[in-house]
């Protein structure tokens, strides 16, 4: 496997991540131990790169497990600042949070360490050089090694970096934003902006939520309609997009998930695409694409089908605005409204 290095970090990963989310949680695998053996045949494939997040269930108390005596030869990504519990101070990205989340995630974790902690969602509500400063003195006390944030704007991406020069803090050295062939919008400015600034950039969601597996299916019923979530699939774009790329897959000689995932690490802003197995069997089928190179042509093709730079339907985890979530903050109270 040809590693790559994490941004400007010096840190070597492989090009695939294991995403732990649905390992040791409900709407995944609940099975501690055949989840820890999928961890460790994927760590025995050659990747070493393992991303989770404290709001992901058991999923942190799984890896830990899993990483017994395996630790040192693993970077271990996980993230904070989504709801744990119903505690509204149990989320955000306050010091005081922060403080607290990190200490529950080693403990979980079971590890002195953090290579790489995230901000799952940017706050609104706290200033951004609060939460640099916080992750900043993690970083010093030697619990993190390296900080990033998640589907993040492209403005905010910005801005953190600017603070992080003007207040001589430690600045993210990561962003982890969706990406498919159906999900193309952060060609637009977030890889040339994580390309500027050097950040890495590890993708999730590169086989759509399931949907470029290939068993989703345009006037078909599908096992995959099973979760909110997944809610995703009802969109008929993306399944007109799909019905496209199985003969484009065929004709190439490739499973639908092996040309998805090539896909997702072709673009040279890519540093890792994150793969989130359920099972062995799931993880073999993606093993086996891990030497897929798509060619130009390929590429091309993909190109006319889904253009550059846009995303085909909508993302139902994809960042919103709050100004699109709360009417508030778009209206002027109504004493305000009148041009006279």
């Amino acid at each position: 496997m040809q590693y790559r290095t994490l941004g400007r970090t010096g840190i070597k990963v492989s090009p695939y991540a294991l995403g732990a989310m649905v390992l040791g949680a409900s709407i995944g695998n609940p099975d501690h131990d055949d989840s820890i053996r999928v961890i460790h045949k994927a760590l025995d494939a050659g990747i070493n790169f393992i991303d989770t997040a404290d709001a992901y269930g058991e999923s942190e108390v799984v890896v830990g497990k899993a990483l017994k005596g395996r630790r040192d030869s693993v970077v271990l990504a996980t993230k904070f600042g989504r709801p744990v519990d119903d505690d509204p101070s149990h989320q955000g990205t306050s010091r005081r949070w922060i403080m607290t989340a990190v200490e529950n995630s080693l403990r979980r974790l079971q590890t002195d360490y953090i290579d790489l902690y995230q901000v799952h969602r940017l706050d609104a509500s706290t200033d951004i050089e609060e939460t640099l400063s916080a992750l900043s003195d993690l970083i010093h006390s030697g619990k993190v090694r390296a900080i990033g944030s998640s589907t993040t704007p492209a403005s905010d991406i910005i801005e953190a970096q600017w603070v992080a020069e003007r207040r001589g803090l430690e600045r993210f050295r990561t962003e982890q934003p969706p990406y498919s062939i159906v999900s193309r919008g952060i060609e637009a400015e977030i890889l040339p902006i994580t390309q500027r600034y050097g950040l890495g950039t590890l993708v999730w969601g590169p086989l759509a939520q399931g949907m470029l597996t290939g068993r989703a299916r345009k006037g078909q019923q599908t096992d995959l309609h099973r979760a909110a979530m997944m809610k995703v699939f009802s969109d008929e774009l993306r399944l007109d997009a799909v019905e496209l790329l199985i003969p484009l897959a065929a004709e190439a000689g490739l499973p639908m998930t092996h040309l998805a995932m090539a896909f997702a690490i072709a673009h040279p802003g890519v540093t890792s695409a994150i793969i989130g197995p359920h099972s062995i069997e799931q993880l073999d089928d993606l093993v086996a694409g891990f030497d897929v190179a798509l060619t130009d042509e390929i590429l091309d093709r993909l190109d006319e089908i889904v253009p550059p730079g846009t995303d085909i339907g909508r993302l139902d985890q994809r960042y919103v605005p709050q100004a699109l979530l709360n009417p508030g903050l778009r209206r002027r109270p109504v004493g305000e409204r009148s041009a006279a």
